[in-house]
This record gives structure tokens, C-alpha cells and sequence, in this order.
């Protein structure tokens, strides 16, 4: 079992900036695949940021020069640094993990963390 918890979220003004972080613990691995996705009221979750086990990233087009996601591996934390914030980042912003690369892409990974609130306001 792996256990994940989200932190950094918060309510800020049009351009201010948020540092996400995501701590695993319980059978963490360094070979695992993270992602980060949001959930707006009444809009699917989507994902905003991946990264794979060899550290490669990938980001939504809407949220890229702005979102940067990162890994400490050595203390098993994810964070996503997102500057130039906008009212449309408003979500609720939940941090995933699994060891399939894919299953993050694809949005099914076995992992998930309770979430934490960003609001944007104009």
C-alpha cells in the first residue's frame, strides 16, 4: 500500500504562484510513475502533469512555462510549482502514483491522494 498526502494548496490572485507537494509513504519506490491531475466543479478530472521513473516530464498544454513538476526521491515527494496561476487553474488538485507509466497517462492509477484546493481569483 502506498499512502499519499497533498499539501500547498490555497486561495491566491491572478499571477500569484502555489507550490504543491505530495508526500508518499508506506511501499514507496523509486521506480514509480506520478502524476498530477485536477477536478474542477462540474468538469472531469484531467491530467496536468506526469512524470516517469527515468524523471522525463510532461505537462498539459495549458498549464506548460507555467507548472513545473519536480521529485525529491530521496524523501519520496512530489511537487508541482505552478507560477502565472489563472482563475481557470481553479481545482481541486490531486497527486496520483503507480509503477505503470501508462496507467498514470490513461488517468487509472492505483494511487491517489486525498486532494488539496487551489482557488484562483481574478
Amino acid at each position: 500500500q502506498v499512502q499519499l498526502a497533498e499539501s500547498g494548496g490555497g486561495s491566491v490572485r491572478s499571477g500569484g504562484s502555489l507550490r504543491l507537494s505530495c508526500a508518499a509513504s508506506g511501499d514507496t519506490w523509486t521506480q514509480s510513475c506520478w502524476g498530477w491531475f485536477r477536478q474542477a466543479p462540474g468538469k472531469q478530472r484531467e491530467g496536468v502533469a506526469t512524470i516517469d521513473s527515468d524523471g522525463t516530464t510532461t505537462y498539459r498544454d495549458s498549464v506548460k512555462g507555467r507548472f513545473t513538476l519536480s521529485k525529491d526521491n530521496a524523501k519520496n515527494i512530489l511537487y508541482l510549482q505552478m507560477n502565472s496561476l489563472k482563475p481557470e487553474d481553479t481545482a481541486m488538485y490531486y497527486c496520483a502514483a503507480d509503477l505503470s507509466y501508462w496507467r498514470v497517462v490513461a488517468g487509472t492509477p492505483d494511487y491517489w491522494g486525498q486532494g488539496t484546493q487551489v482557488t484562483v481569483s481574478s
